[in-house]
């Protein structure tokens, strides 16, 4: 377009209008963005969680909230998981066959991804209580000597093991729940995605 006979003062007005018209797109914009991102409440209805386990430390657990619950992660030392070779006498469930508390990859011994990490939704399956992280054996967890380490819920005495297999004669009725997760990185954990929804949407990308 030609700008040749366009008086100077109507073209000053047409750029100050113009600019003015891109920073108000721009403020409109903004409230738009910010709906994208998932809100405290849409992260209480389900949304994932990623949490960042790099400082978490051999024998350390973290606590996250994912849909409401409390969701803990701990990483085991050696002696942990040696130690659940020898609960499977004093658990109720050792083999993880009741389907609905935990995903398919993570019906193991360890009932986890990985052996060293694992992550437990931390609610007592009797009436809901949370239950005690009593992570260290014997006498000092001040539930005798040959305790093994592991979950204790003090409302109606529920035992729970480092993998969150119930006890024997307690009145929990199942294994803690391990939810679906899945791996960002080395360090990262993201609550509430497969690992193969995770591939796809990475794919899908």
């Amino acid at each position: 377009m030609s700008a040749e006979g366009v008086d100077p003062r109507r073209r000053r007005l047409l750029v100050a209008t113009t600019g003015l018209g891109l920073v108000g797109a721009a403020f409109a914009a903004t409230p738009f963005v910010k709906s994208m991102l998932p809100s405290a409440r849409a992260r209480a209805a389900g949304a994932p969680v990623e949490v960042d386990i790099s400082k978490l430390e051999s024998g350390q657990l973290i606590t996250v909230e994912w849909r409401g619950k409390p969701v803990w992660i701990v990483r085991r030392t050696p002696e942990m998981l040696e130690s659940l070779k020898q609960d499977e006498g004093i658990l109720a469930d050792p083999q993880s066959t009741v389907v609905s508390q935990q995903p398919a990859y993570a019906k193991n011994p360890g009932r986890s991804i990985k052996p060293e990490v694992l992550v437990l939704v931390g609610i007592c399956t009797h009436l809901g209580c949370s239950p005690d992280k009593r992570l260290t054996a014997g006498a000092t967890s001040g539930l005798g000597d040959n305790w093994p380490g592991g979950f204790f819920c003090p409302c109606h005495g529920s035992k729970f093991d480092l993998a969150g297999r119930v006890f024997k004669n307690v009145p929990a009725p199942t294994n803690l729940v391990v939810p679906q997760h899945s791996y960002l990185s080395d360090s990262r954990v993201l609550i509430g995605v497969d690992p193969k929804d995770q591939k796809d949407q990475k794919g899908a990308a």
